[in-house]
Parts: C-alpha cells; structure tokens; sequence
C-alpha cells in the first residue's frame, strides 16, 4: 500500500508521521479511500513506525490510516512526559485534520491502543462534530488508578509475592497515588520510593513507569481522568476490543461500565468483543518468538474490526 512522509502541527510542534492510503489495486482498495483512521498509541515512548501490518491491512479495505511519533520519539520534537490527556486529545484531532486533507476522506475517527483508547475516548467528546467513530483495543473503561492499582495486583500474584506483600505494595501505590492527585512534588514522591528498596515488591510497584520524577508527573496529570463519565457523551459509534487475559485491565469492571453507561443512541453500530486466548495487544501472552506480531494477533480481531467498520464506513 502506498505510504507517503505527513507532518502533524501539535502544540509541541510537528510531528513526524505516515500516511497509508489504498493502493488502487481490484476490489475494495481501487479508487479513493472511503474512511479514515488515525492510530493513536498507548503510555511510554512509540514512533510512527509501530502498528506492524495494521495500516496495510485497512488499506486493502479502504480506509485510509494516519500514524505519528509521539513528542520526542522518532525524532519529533518535544516531550510526552509533559503531555496530559487533554494534550493527547488534541494531538489525536490534529492528526485527524491532517488525514482528512491529505486522504481527501470526509468520514474518519480513532483506533487507540490501550491508554490511546482512553484518549480516543476524550478526543471523540471534547470534539463531536470530528469524530466519526472509536475503536479501542486494550481500552479500560475505568479509571487510571483503578487500572493501574489492578495491574500491580496481577503482576505481584503472578510473580509469586505473598499476600502480605502484595497488601503492602498495594498501599504505597495507593499513598502515592494520593499524595500525587492532592499535588505533592513528583520529584519527593520519587526520592521517597527509595526507602522501600528491600521489599520484595519494590521492582513491581516503583519501577517503570513510576521510576522517575518525569513519569511520575505525568501519572499525576492523568489520575483525574474519568471514564466511566465521559461515556454518556460519547457522539459517535464505538468498537471496544478487550483481550481475555489481559492482564492490565480489569475487563469485567470495564465491561460492566459499558453496559451501564454507553449511551443507547448508537445501538446497532457499537460493539464489545472479548477475545480469548490473547492479552494486551490482543496477541498471546508472551508473544511467540520469531513470528511477527501482526501474524500473532487474535483470529476473530481483524475481521470484527471490518464488521464494524462496514457498519459506520459503508
């Protein structure tokens, strides 16, 4: 599929990225894309070259695909650490605008990866009129600190901590939690992790991404973020993908905050899948060696990505 160099203009200034458009080859992909996607990606660091064979795979159906750095990867200017959500909302509809004039596609919305699902998510209430359609895959539906504390949980059982551990682990991370949301200095909360460097959990609990003051800050911007009430607003029509053993989010709180609080207007064109046998990135976890990523993802994802996508990009 043709791909050609994009620029998105961002409060952090330009960043790089792809653009991915139908090759014009039999069948679906001849002539003009017929929708849009902007791929927006999870927490951490990621460049424009990740996604694998996901921008080709849309393209063969149509849709045209935008994908950027994020600030300071990829050789983009600025910094994600400094970002809030409401950054990355706006970065996310940036690149939307970006699409939209050089795919020469009306119709376009957002497929975010984990934390990128919950920006989707914002991006598609703080602006109703630009988003036509969410996809998240990996996306919990609750709060940040209720995902995070979650994940802890998981991965101090899985690692073989006793209960006691997992109980004190559990409540550093909430006092740290606390203490970040009632705006302690970032720089003290992590200089103070260093007294708990004995314990069996410390790896889990102050490690990546809580192991410095920069991403500890950006933890803070993000703890006031609220899912489960932005859902009543959301405008367009959503796709939630979840991996059944994903150990990041807890998929049945998630699911239960889906049916209580998605509004009923898009009924028909919204979908949930858990998919089995896969966890975060819908692939198995630990993923197989040797074999591409894209060619290790969940048989049922791609092809309910196309379901829906025929519903709301006919």
């Amino acid at each position: 599929m043709p791909e050609t160099a994009a620029v998105v203009d961002t409060a952090m200034g330009p960043l790089n990225a792809v653009l991915c458009t139908p090759g014009g080859t039999a069948g679906r992909t001849a002539g003009p894309a017929r929708a849009g996607l902007v791929l927006v990606d999870g927490s951490g660091p990621a460049t424009r070259d990740a996604w694998q064979g996901v921008p080709s795979w849309l393209a063969d159906r149509g849709i045209a695909t935008l994908r950027h750095d994020k600030p300071g990867c990829g050789g983009s200017p600025g910094d994600w650490r400094e970002q809030s959500f409401a950054d990355r909302a706006a970065e996310a509809l940036a690149a939307l605008a970006t699409l939209r004039k050089q795919a020469g596609v009306e119709r376009a919305g957002l497929i975010g990866y984990s934390q990128g699902g919950w920006v989707a998510l914002l991006a598609a209430v703080n602006a109703p009129d630009q988003v036509d359609h969410v996809v998240t895959l990996g996306g919990p539906f609750v709060g940040v600190e209720e995902q995070e504390r979650t994940l802890l949980a998981r991965v101090m059982r899985r690692t073989g901590l006793s209960e006691d551990a997992v109980e004190a682990g559990l409540a550093w991370a909430d006092e740290r939690a606390a203490r970040l949301a009632a705006g302690a200095d970032p720089a003290l909360v992590h200089a103070e992790q260093a007294r708990f460097a004995g314990e069996h959990w410390h790896a889990v609990v102050c490690g990546p991404p809580y192991d410095t003051p920069q991403t500890l800050a950006f933890f803070a911007r993000t703890l006031p973020f609220d899912p489960p009430s932005l859902l009543p607003f959301l405008p367009c029509p959503i796709m939630a993908f979840f991996g059944a053993d994903d150990e990041h989010v807890p998929v049945e709180r998630s699911l239960e905050v889906l049916g209580a609080r998605l509004p009923a207007r898009h009924r028909g064109r919204n979908g949930i899948a858990v998919l089995p046998g896969v966890g975060h990135m819908l692939h198995p976890e630990p993923p197989r060696p040797g074999i591409a990523l894209f060619d290790q993802l969940s048989p049922g994802f791609l092809p309910l990505l196309g379901d829906f996508l025929e519903r709301v990009a006919p």
